[in-house]
């Protein structure tokens, strides 16, 4: 089992959990291959909505994948995203600069926003699990 830190709008995220999928990369299928059924995913959304200037810079889900393998969607007018099936917990949204210190891939690093850039990379169990913790202690998330 591996470990991943997706990246999207918390706006995107919550269609995704409302709706049982991920995506990530502006829809590339290339990064969704690289994750596994059973993997966990969480999801760090620097803004409220795409593009945006309302910066959020929160975890807003966590889950694990679903068996099967990505798999596109119709979302109209050609755009045809790649998206994996995710069962996804009650979590909270958590801001994540109260847990800099705390998390391996920030730990130390005054440029710890670059990484996050990627879209998606792999983290630590540790750094998951911290995550986890945080986010089921607090309240569940409210979809909208």
């Amino acid at each position: 089992m591996k470990h991943w830190i997706a990246v999207a709008s918390a706006k995107h995220v919550r269609i995704g959990r409302a709706h049982g999928f991920m995506q990530v990369c502006h829809g590339k299928g290339g990064p969704l291959r690289r994750i596994s059924p059973g993997d966990r995913v969480a999801y760090y959304s620097p803004t409220e909505t795409f593009g945006g200037k309302d910066r959020l810079q929160a975890f807003t889900a966590i889950g694990v994948v679903k068996p099967g393998v990505p798999y596109q969607a119709d979302m109209g007018g050609g755009f045809h995203p790649f998206r994996r099936d995710v069962a996804w917990s009650d979590a909270a949204e958590v801001p994540i600069r109260p847990l800099l210190e705390s998390l391996a891939f920030t730990r130390d690093n005054p440029n710890w926003g670059y990484k996050l850039r990627l879209g998606l990379f792999e983290i630590s169990s540790e750094d998951m699990e911290l995550i986890r913790h945080v986010a089921s202690s607090s309240r569940p998330l409210l979809l909208v």
